[in-house]
């Protein structure tokens, strides 16, 4: 009797225990989710990572050397074109500047007062010359003697030479007035580039000196950044970068922002970078952000392909097996292998253009299930 009933009290927990089997685990890790493939558009995109660049960058100098006198403006601020920037102390340059426009005045004077002297000789000419022509009747009828006829050609000849004295003194004096000119125009140039103003409307990312700091000419005093040619130089695979074309949509995310900014691709840099090899492309934004920081790192997607009404499948789905690839489907009770031709992909989701149809049950393959096999009893 007590060996019966340790045979039935066996019996019940062996059948209790295959039974919690079959249901807790056979059944839970055979019991498979089913989805349906879906239709509509693909947007196949390509991913990079790269730093925000611009392609005009301007490196503001000054032409000649000095102590920086006055500097208007600072890192992180606006600027239009013509703005002044900054300025050189001019030293001795204002003195000589006036002493340039006191010599101008001088030389002006001088030449007007022989022009004027000029004017009065020439004068002066007109009636020695109509008493000269005068005498030279009388003499002919004997009224004058020679000597007051030569007398009166002895003091026009005199007369010519000083108004001949006198051209070669104001074109002297022209001389001098025009290199007084040249000599202001010398200074003024001089002193203008003291004054050094902004080439362009941009935004200042970088400032390399303060006022009272002496700099040598063409040092670096600025950067000013064209933002309209301000892009991301993102970093992206050869195998994927030949997909890429100029003027393909990105989007763009900043490393400091959450916002998403719409953007193009506009270069594509002829060499790739034998390291890592990647190529760089250059993705300029539609809309400019507000503040933007030079080298900032940026998240960018390139459109590469778009896909229009096909049949769509979670890309986790894709399974290879025999260097096929496909999906697992649901044939009643039982699981088939199912071989799939993939059109594009994008980061979560597959287009398949063969070997599935709109009503084709997909198994969902997961890792604490039982490794999917054709013919497996399935349930769903």
């Amino acid at each position: 009797m007590n060996k019966l009933l340790k045979y039935a009290i066996f019996a019940f927990f062996a059948i209790v225990g295959a039974a919690l089997f079959y249901n807790k685990v056979y059944v839970v890790k055979s019991t498979f989710e089913i989805i349906k493939p879906t239709t509509g558009n693909l947007l196949v995109n390509v991913r990079g990572i790269g730093n925000i660049n611009a392609k005009d960058i301007y490196e503001i100098t000054s032409q000649s050397g000095g102590m920086i006198e006055h500097i208007y403006f600072d890192e992180g601020e606006w600027v239009k074109k013509g703005d002044l920037l900054f300025t050189i102390d001019p030293l001795d340059l204002p003195m000589l500047q006036e002493e340039a426009h006191a010599v101008f005045e001088k030389t002006h004077t001088q030449k007007n007062a022989l022009m004027s002297t000029k004017e009065a000789l020439l004068a002066q000419k007109s009636l020695l010359k109509l008493t000269h022509e005068r005498y030279k009747k009388l003499l002919a009828q004997k009224f004058v003697t020679q000597a007051e006829y030569d007398k009166s050609k002895s003091e026009l000849s005199t007369i010519d030479a000083q108004i001949a004295t006198m051209d070669a003194e104001i074109s002297s004096a022209e001389f001098e007035v025009i290199k007084a000119e040249k000599s202001i125009a010398a200074l003024h140039a001089k002193r203008s580039v003291l004054n050094v103003y902004a080439p362009i409307d941009g935004y200042i990312t970088l400032k390399n000196a303060q006022k009272a700091q002496y700099i040598l000419p063409s040092q670096s005093v600025f950067k000013i950044v064209d933002a309209t040619t301000l892009w991301v130089e993102a970093n992206v695979d050869e195998r994927v970068a030949k997909n890429i074309s100029l003027g393909y949509p990105a989007t763009i995310k900043l490393r400091s922002s959450q916002k998403i900014f719409h953007a193009k691709v506009k270069r594509i840099f002829a060499q790739s970078n034998l390291v890592t090899l990647e190529r760089k492309v250059a993705v300029a934004f539609d809309e400019i952000p507000e503040p933007f920081y030079i080298n900032e790192q940026a998240e960018v997607n390139i459109t590469s392909a778009k896909y229009e009404n096909v049949l769509k499948i979670p890309l986790g789905l894709l399974q290879s097996r025999d260097a096929k690839v496909g999906v697992w489907i649901a044939k009643g009770d039982e699981a088939y292998f199912s071989e799939v031709e993939v059109l594009g992909k994008s980061d979560e989701e597959a287009a398949i253009s063969k070997g599935l149809s709109k009503e084709d049950m997909l198994l969902v393959p997961a890792k604490d299930k039982k490794p999917l096999m054709d013919g497996m009893r399935i349930f769903r």
